[in-house]
């Protein structure tokens, strides 16, 4: 029998680029998530002031393979 994945939806911050907001997101998630096997970037933003990037943002799915019991 094959294994069931789950995607939860997380968003990333970072002051430095949308990969390193990825990466934060990820990093969180491998705290409390086992077995994380992919994920999937669905998009990226900024917030802008003064006509310059302030912050990074990565919204990605995180996949990972449901345990049985």
């Amino acid at each position: 029998m094959g294994a069931t994945h789950k995607t939860i939806e997380l968003i990333g911050n970072s002051m430095d680029s949308w990969e390193d907001a990825a990466q934060n997101a990820l990093d969180d998630a491998d705290e409390t998530i086992e077995g994380i096997s992919g994920i999937e970037i669905k998009s990226q933003t900024a917030n802008v002031e003064n006509g310059q990037i302030e912050r990074y943002k990565t919204t990605l799915h995180v996949a990972f393979e449901i345990q049985n019991q």
